[in-house]
């Protein structure tokens, strides 16, 4: 299983507007303390999995919710799926667009802000982070590029999977680290058991076989998953494989025993 590693940046207080004026030298005091307190401390929080997401709603609840900060999510998709559970939507038994958590509505019940974006930079001075433009599915832009003032800034993206530069891996591999790569390894999936069904019957009929590098608690659950999922195929009409006998599920680790980080007992 892959962890959420969050790390926290503190910068000085400062406007949170995107374009706010310098304040002019002339200003009194009295009026700067009095521009400071009509906004809010801005906190944001780019990186919607589990650290961000339960960081955003804690601060939502604590501070949004009396006007004691203003509390922004940033993150590049607008649902969130557990990242222990990407194995079900890779083997197709839970759906990400109806089971996933949507960041907007979750934001408006626990006092945050969501923006949608991909963080690419960061500006220290002006204290501003750079966000991506989004695009659709056709490359066509949906929201432009964008900058989004901060006073306290934590990046919470998490890590990704490493190929420990095993040659070929990132070439001809699925990786299994987001609700996209586990839609595009559903459908790959959904598809091989599509070509057993019109193939039933016939010469070129032949046995599907998968192979799943990790022999940790995703890729043993992703294991079983895809088991169950082909069972359930059955049950629904598909023709062409036996669950039990036609496929073949590889799992594929570098320790003696799956679940190496479990005792020795649970192996």
């Amino acid at each position: 299983m892959v962890r959420n590693v969050s790390t926290s940046a503190r910068e000085p207080v400062a406007g949170v507007l995107e374009h706010a004026p310098e304040p002019s030298s002339a200003a009194s005091p009295a009026a700067s303390a009095e521009a400071h307190l009509a906004t809010p401390h801005h906190i944001v929080v780019v990186g919607g999995g589990a650290g961000g997401l339960v960081l955003a709603t804690k601060l939502g609840n604590r501070l949004g919710r009396r006007g004691k900060a203003r509390i922004t999510l940033v993150d590049c998709a607008l649902t969130h799926i557990w990242k222990p559970l990407l194995h079900e939507v890779a083997a197709g038994t839970l759906r990400a667009d109806s089971d996933g958590l949507d960041y907007f509505a979750h934001a408006r019940a626990h006092y945050f802000g969501f923006e949608l974006g991909q963080m690419r930079g960061l500006d220290r001075a002006r204290r501003e982070l750079i966000l991506d433009p989004v695009l659709d599915a056709n490359g066509a832009e949906l929201v432009p590029g964008r900058r989004l003032g901060y006073d306290t800034l934590v990046i919470a993206v998490g890590s990704v999977l490493n190929d420990f530069g095993v040659p070929g891996v990132r070439e001809h591999c699925l990786y299994l680290d987001s609700p996209a790569q586990a839609e595009r390894i559903h459908q790959q999936v959904f598809g091989r058991f599509l070509r057993g069904h019109a193939e039933a019957g016939s010469a070129a009929a032949r046995r599907l076989r998968f192979a799943i590098v990790g022999a940790g608690a995703t890729g043993v659950e992703f294991a079983a998953e895809l088991r169950h999922a082909a069972r359930q195929l059955v049950g629904y009409g598909l023709r062409g494989f036996d669950p039990d006998r036609d496929i073949e599920v590889r799992l594929i680790e570098a320790a003696p025993s799956v679940l190496p980080a479990l005792p020795e007992r649970l192996q």
